[in-house]
């Protein structure tokens, strides 16, 4: 049975259009070809979110972010339009997180302090490394100067609350220069890292003509080095990830993680919402191609597909998400946000905690530091639960 009061309620909103489409990026993003159609899209946004409003049972608004794409292309006045027809449709929680992704562009950069006066609070941006050979090798845009540059306006704009994206296991990259990438992000003092490895995703350039990457254990060796000098510097690991400053977690993206709920409104977006009335978790993702997307926004056509969660697949996702957190999760948060007896995943949970992969501190269950490194091991145990 779900519980009368769902979780916490979020706003994904996606921005398709690029600069240029990166050969790694397997994203619903688009090359930019002509004037980007700002206005009709945001109209279209705002149409998308009366639909989904529709049907879904109104909350409060605790954060909002703005993929893509680089949504950093829009201008702050087609943005200030988006957010304040947003308001007018959901209340938002007084404390609300708003990030923007951006990129380090130069062009881009000096939007910032318009960025910063519609209510956008924090900024994520693409760095990806500060090594020109390596941005170059990832087909990015900026070098490392219009990095630096990028954070430092964003610093002078007003915004205390800054991500950096950065990549590791790059072509041909060393342990050497993955920490240098490391030690100059944490030099650059922003309240948030995230830190991934680069993948060969399918239908992607780099899927196609494979670059030259690190072996294996190199990359082990470098993530643990990088892992190391994160912490030692006051980036604690929340998520697999994400490095965060004391109490600079991502708010939006705990949302996810904890399994709350998510609106999804754009190209290709997808969404998830608990309904407590009929009992059901709901999927529901929009049609991926922009210019379908504007002239479907708002009818059932605009939708690309919904799906009802199964009562049996709840606990696996609920901790394909959840175990990503240092943070675990409790029975409490199990049965509310899954609808699920914590009595059907107790017994798998106990064989875990006895063998080490697992541990309980009071209430909260989380992976041991072997059991986080093998987490892909852990989920299958809950298989066909």
């Amino acid at each position: 049975m779900i519980h009368d009061d769902p979780p916490p309620l979020s706003l994904y909103i996606h921005l398709p259009w690029c600069v240029h489409k990166c050969p790694y990026c397997d994203f619903n993003s688009h090359s930019l070809r002509k004037d980007l159609p700002e206005r009709r899209y945001v109209d279209a946004l705002l149409a998308d979110l009366d639909q989904d409003l529709s049907w879904s049972e109104p909350r409060l608004l605790t954060s909002i972010f703005i993929g893509g794409g680089t949504p950093s292309l829009f201008s702050p006045e087609c943005l200030r339009v988006l957010l304040d027809g947003i308001s007018d449709r959901l209340p938002f929680v007084q404390d609300i997180e708003i990030t923007l992704e951006a990129n380090p562009g130069t062009v881009e950069a000096e939007k910032f302090l318009e960025f910063r006066d519609i209510g956008i609070n924090r900024l994520s941006l693409g760095i990806q490394s500060f090594q020109d050979s390596k941005l170059a090798a990832l087909g990015r845009i900026h070098d490392s100067k219009e990095a630096l540059c990028a954070i430092e306006t964003a610093k002078k704009s007003g915004f205390g609350n800054i991500n950096l994206d950065l990549m590791f296991g790059l072509p041909g990259q060393t342990l050497d220069e993955a920490l240098a990438d490391i030690t100059l992000a944490i030099s650059q003092y922003p309240t948030h890292i995230s830190h991934y490895q680069l993948t060969l995703e399918p239908n992607t350039l780099f899927a196609k003509y494979p670059p030259p990457l690190p072996q294996d254990d190199d990359i082990w060796k470098i993530q643990q080095a990088c892992l190391t000098k994160l912490e030692e510097t006051g980036y604690h690991r929340y998520e697999i990830s994400a490095f965060a400053r004391q109490d600079h977690q991502c708010r939006h993206n705990l949302n996810y993680w904890r399994f709350g709920d998510y609106l999804g409104i754009g190209a290709g977006a997808h969404g998830k919402i608990t309904l407590p009335s009929s009992g059901r978790i709901q999927r529901i993702w929009k049609v991926r191609h922009p210019l379908h997307y504007m002239d479907k926004a708002g009818l059932n056509s605009c939708i690309g597909g919904r799906q009802d969660v199964p009562e049996h697949e709840r606990p696996l996702e609920f901790l394909m998400n959840t175990l990503r957190l240092k943070e675990g999760f409790t029975p409490g948060q199990f049965e509310r946000y899954t609808g699920v007896s914590y009595s059907q995943i107790e017994a798998t949970i106990k064989d875990l905690r006895d063998e080490g992969w697992l541990i309980q501190q009071h209430q909260q269950l989380c992976c041991s530091d072997r059991g986080y490194a093998f987490l892909d091991s852990i989920l299958e145990r809950f298989t066909g639960l």
